[in-house]
């Protein structure tokens, strides 16, 4: 495995990165912004990035994607919408944009009427509802009907597949979070004094965030394989590669995240902090297709 970016993934992921940065929710109350969430939906729809497997995209470029939304909280669809065309290429050259339906909930639905259900490798279409209560304030559950259209049946390989890639970008969406979590934490403690100095100064601190950079590169390697995986080994092997993966970011997501609240003190416990946006996008993707570590020991796939 070859872990370095070609030139066009450096730049499609200098290009997420950006997007997150200009339009992606830098404060709580970027939250209820309507204005600015419309512009990113609006950017988001145009780059063609909701369809990447259609256009040939390997998981690796997915989760490069993935990664920079939540580190930047993006707050409109790509999750559902790019898992679902991950599905949806298997029978038709179309490429609308349409949520993913995971348990009993269509996910990352907010502004979509459609999501595709997989079931036993029967992939089907159905009309989504009411949205649903949940603690992501940066994506949207919603009830949905009983499929209506069936598009077809996946084969046993593609299945597989898809579920890897299902889990990678979970993967990537909790490293991206732990990425962000942890930057905001760092720049509190540059300029948060106490006791005449910035608290970062002290190892107390300065320690508790070295330890989650760690545990951020740590996760950042674990990801590169899985997304790799996806595409290079096989099934099975980009399955395991994957769960292992997940156990290891999630874990180290909500570490990462309620480090960073503790770094901020008082105000970590605020509604004003945005620390907690991050965790709570961290505890919503790792219940995302949970694995345990039972499933990784026995091999299952």
């Amino acid at each position: 495995m070859d872990v370095r970016l070609t030139i066009e993934q450096q730049q499609l992921r200098d290009a997420a990165a950006k997007l997150a940065d200009d339009l992606g929710a830098r404060s709580v109350s970027d939250l209820d912004d309507a204005a600015r969430r419309a512009r990113l939906e609006k950017t988001v729809a145009s780059t063609g990035w909701r369809s990447l497997r259609s256009d040939g995209a390997s998981g690796v470029e997915v989760a490069l994607v993935a990664e920079e939304f939540g580190r930047g909280l993006v707050d409109v669809p790509f999750f559902g919408p790019v898992l679902a065309d991950d599905l949806h290429r298997h029978f038709s050259d179309d490429q609308p944009t349409r949520a993913i339906a995971v348990g009993a909930d269509a996910f990352d639905a907010h502004g979509l009427d459609r999501a595709l259900v997989l079931r036993d490798r029967t992939v089907s279409v159905a009309a989504v509802g009411e949205p649903s209560p949940g603690a992501d304030l940066t994506r949207s559950f919603a009830a949905f009907s009983e499929p209506d259209e069936t598009l077809g049946e996946l084969s046993a390989e593609n299945a597989d597949r898809a579920y890897a890639l299902a889990l990678v970008v979970t993967c990537a969406d909790l490293v991206g979070v732990s990425r962000g979590a942890q930057a905001v934490a760092v720049d509190y403690a540059k300029i948060r004094e106490q006791y005449g100095n910035t608290i970062g100064s002290y190892q107390a601190v300065a320690h508790m965030l070295a330890e989650s950079e760690a545990l951020v590169e740590g996760s950042i390697s674990v990801l590169r394989h899985a997304a790799w995986a996806v595409d290079e080994l096989t099934p099975e092997e980009a399955i395991r590669a994957a769960r292992i993966a997940k156990i290891y970011t999630a874990r180290a997501a909500r570490t990462v995240c309620e480090t960073a609240v503790q770094v901020h003190g008082g105000i970590g416990n605020t509604w004003e902090c945005i620390e907690h946006v991050y965790l709570r996008r961290a505890l919503t993707s790792t219940e995302l297709f949970p694995v345990s570590l039972e499933e990784i020991d026995l091999g299952l796939s």
